[in-house]
């Protein structure tokens, strides 16, 4: 990588060279400064930038490093490893760049020259001492910085791994020290990542946070290793995390855990943010979200407007520009909790506050939402065919929503028809195609259901819920119990730990008669996961094991949850309907 080679004219080429005394005046006059280029020099660096100017590079180059030599011109040192990489010429750039070094012992310009011309030409092996001499006489955090942006060096490289081996050299002096240590090795891990070696890039995440497990560098490289699947790397940043992190790293670490499916440890650590970081407002507008997903109406609308309190006015505007991304959010969960509390008028007003066009469609399909709770399907419907299409994907959106209402207000023929125009236009969408399964499922068509099942897992091999869903829809119906095991088994090994999952594995289990299995299995994703359908489940495990009133409290906590599930009123009602 190199800048692009521009031409130096000859004004701006004698202006770099060294100048000489002015003359004497006689009256006071602008002081006139003279190069001290001779009438050689002079002629040489004509001739050479006609040269370039005719397309002969190599002699240009020529004449100017010999004049940058003569001259010790910085500038004409510049130019000549320019003219080097305009002839495309990788040896010449780095023979300019190297005599300037020679000239100016010092200079950090050239030795960038010469890192990243052997970099850009994949010589990696001769790239240790350059990058010594980049941070040659850096200290304290200038030290460090330089040291983080090593890894930015190297995003096109063939030979990552000989890269991450060549990184390590060049910092061997400051990987044992507690100083730079810790950031040392996250560039050595950062490498050694990018190389695909991720067991070496927990032990560099390791050996730096064992220097010092407060540093934010190791900790930063375990969360991407955490996002890779490697477990391990998590006791980097809890240990991190235990000290005085920055606020913005334990977001990173609540993220993570909202990825993977880790949601009530995530909004601890949401918790232990506001609580550190009471104005950091970003965790107060994930932990309402989490909040709301679990239910907890109250304490998320709390959550919410705090996020708001704390926004600079232009991020929340109340007037004709564009509201910020986190106040939308904010907004649309605000205005679905006025919704699920009754007060239509209240999220509309909230709904109002939004100016996004990027987001017109989100806010009419909550509008939707609004009218078909109020008995307004058709109307709703309408909002959300007659929303205009201004992202890539709304006509998508339109058609998923559409879906979601009729399903919602039990419209099932009529969502498995447009389900069916769905798949054909979308045929490579595997959540339609999971859902008209699952509409079948719910107008009685179990062979039909069955059917779009297995051939949405003979298309998508690695999609869990498919998996789950025939594995539990066999046990529920007491059908084929092995295969019904063996089939959510499948799905817990790419969503190991799933609550949902793991509710269907119990399942199976009391089907088959393991009711202490079952318990236990229930127990654990009840802890995970405070779901009405999974308490639906406890609930018959425990009454059938004669622990009623263990099963009554399930129940109500599942009820406080959803008060209209299904599965959960249906349990109630066949075993306990006095309750």
């Amino acid at each position: 990588m190199h800048r692009t080679p521009r031409l130096i004219t000859l004004a701006a080429l004698l202006a770099g060279l060294a100048p000489i005394a002015p003359a004497m005046a006689a009256t006071p006059a602008p002081v006139i400064v003279n190069s001290d280029l001779d009438a050689r020099l002079m002629y040489q660096i004509l001739q050479a930038e006609m040269s370039a100017l005719d397309g002969d590079e190599a002699n240009a180059f020529s004449l100017t490093l010999d004049a940058a030599r003569r001259s010790g011109s910085v500038k004409l040192y510049e130019r000549a490893v320019e003219l080097g990489l305009r002839a495309r010429s990788a040896e010449f750039a780095i023979e300019a760049a190297r005599a300037w070094q020679r000239a100016y012992p010092t200079a950090k310009e050239p030795n960038r020259y010469v890192l990243q011309i052997l970099i850009g030409t994949n010589r990696l092996a001769e790239i240790a001492d350059p990058l010594k001499r980049e941070l040659q006489g850096l200290t304290g955090k200038e030290r460090v910085t330089a040291i983080n942006q090593i890894p930015r060096y190297f995003p096109r490289v063939t030979d990552k791994a000989l890269a991450a081996n060549v990184v390590e050299q060049a910092l061997a002096a400051d990987l044992p020290t507690s100083n730079y240590g810790p950031a040392a090795w996250a560039a050595v891990g950062v490498m050694r990542f990018g190389a695909g070696n991720t067991a070496g890039a927990l032990d560099a995440a390791q050996r730096g946070a064992a220097l010092d497990s407060s540093a934010d560098e190791p900790a930063i490289l375990a969360l991407n290793l955490m996002e890779a699947k490697t477990p391990a790397a998590e006791a980097v940043v809890r240990k991190y995390l235990a000290g005085k992190a920055i606020p913005e790293i334990r977001m990173a670490y609540g993220r993570t855990l909202i990825g993977a499916q880790r949601y009530s440890e995530a909004l601890e650590q949401m918790k232990v943010l506001n609580q550190q970081k009471p104005e950091f407002p970003d965790a107060w507008l994930v932990r309402g979200s989490l909040e709301l997903q679990d239910r907890g109406n109250t304490v998320a609308e709390k959550s919410l407007k705090k996020y708001l309190s704390l926004l600079p006015a232009e991020q929340d505007s109340s007037d004709e520009s564009e509201t910020g991304r986190g106040a939308v959010q904010a907004y649309l969960l605000l205005a679905q909790i006025a919704e699920q509390n009754g007060k239509a008028d209240e999220a509309n007003a909230y709904l109002q506050r939004i100016k996004s066009p990027q987001d017109a469609l989100r806010v009419n399909t909550r509008r939707a939402m609004l009218l078909a709770r109020q008995g307004k399907l058709d109307d709703a419907l309408m909002v959300i065919r007659t929303s205009p299409e201004l992202q890539a994907d709304d006509a998508r959106t339109k058609l998923a929503t559409e879906i979601q209402l009729l399903r919602e207000y039990k419209k099932m023929d009529e969502a498995y028809a447009l389900l069916g125009k769905a798949v054909k236009t979308y045929p490579d969408d595997t959540t339609f195609a999971y859902d008209q399964a699952m509409v079948a499922e719910k107008l009685g068509r179990i062979d039909e259901m069955e059917r779009l099942l297995r051939q949405l897992i003979s298309k998508a091999p690695d999609y869990h819920h498919a998996y789950n869903a025939l594995g539990y829809s066999l046990a529920d119906r007491n059908m084929r119990l092995p295969e019904a095991r063996q089939l959510i088994l499948k799905a817990l090994e790419f969503a190991p730990g799933d609550p949902f999952i793991v509710d269907s594995l119990a399942w199976v289990e009391y089907r088959s008669g393991n009711l202490a299995e079952a318990k236990r299995l229930l127990e654990q994703a009840f802890a995970k996961r405070q779901d009405a359908e999974i308490a639906a489940h406890l609930g018959e495990v425990l009454w059938v094991s004669g622990q009623r009133d263990a099963a009554n409290k399930v129940w109500r906590q599942g009820l406080e949850q959803q008060k209209d599930n299904e599965t959960l009123l249906e349990t109630i009602k066949r075993l306990n309907p006095s309750l």
